[in-house]
């Protein structure tokens, strides 16, 4: 894939001392739009990884959490709960995944209504694969250290607790 040519200056710091003129100092701002752009920037190169595999990167993340699951099966609501996402998508990932034989899925025998999903042996090869690839590219955060990115991790931290992510212990 063809890197894009690269600015002769940082947008977003222009952007902000724009902002700064015209209404203000207003350091969220900067922040959130770098915290976006660098959000872009991490999915286009996990999913780049992750393609080859016919996988996004919300894919490889519900088979790594079957992986994670004890019996490598979990029921659709646990799956949407742990990736925070809505019930729909997680429908559409996981039929995806049907689709390309890397998951199953059957009846849960506890809940009348509700359906497991079942991580493959294809499935299990292809994640450990994917896995490797994404921790040789450091997970896009090559340009970071080891204890940088603990640095990032507890400065996100907050903000996912005050969005209710989970239940501070």
């Amino acid at each position: 894939m063809p890197k894009p040519l690269s600015l002769p200056f940082d947008p977003i710091a222009r952007a902000d001392e724009l902002w700064k003129q015209r209404w203000g100092s207003v350091p969220s701002m900067a922040a959130i739009t770098s915290i976006m752009r660098a959000q872009q920037i991490l999915l286009a190169e996990v999913d780049a990884v992750v393609k080859p595999y016919g996988l996004t990167f919300a894919r490889y993340e519900a088979l790594v959490l079957l992986t994670f699951s004890k019996a490598g099966e979990l029921p659709m609501s646990k799956i949407g709960e742990r990736l925070m996402v809505h019930p729909t998508s997680v429908t559409n990932t996981v039929d995806r995944l049907v689709r390309s034989g890397l998951v199953a899925k059957r009846p849960n025998p506890n809940d009348g209504r509700g359906t497991l999903a079942v991580i493959t042996d294809k499935g299990r090869e292809v994640v450990d694969a994917a896995t490797r690839d994404l921790m040789a590219m450091d997970f896009g955060l090559g340009a970071y250290d080891a204890e940088e990115c603990a640095e990032i991790f507890a400065m996100l931290r907050p903000l996912r607790i005050s969005a209710h992510d989970f239940d501070e212990e």
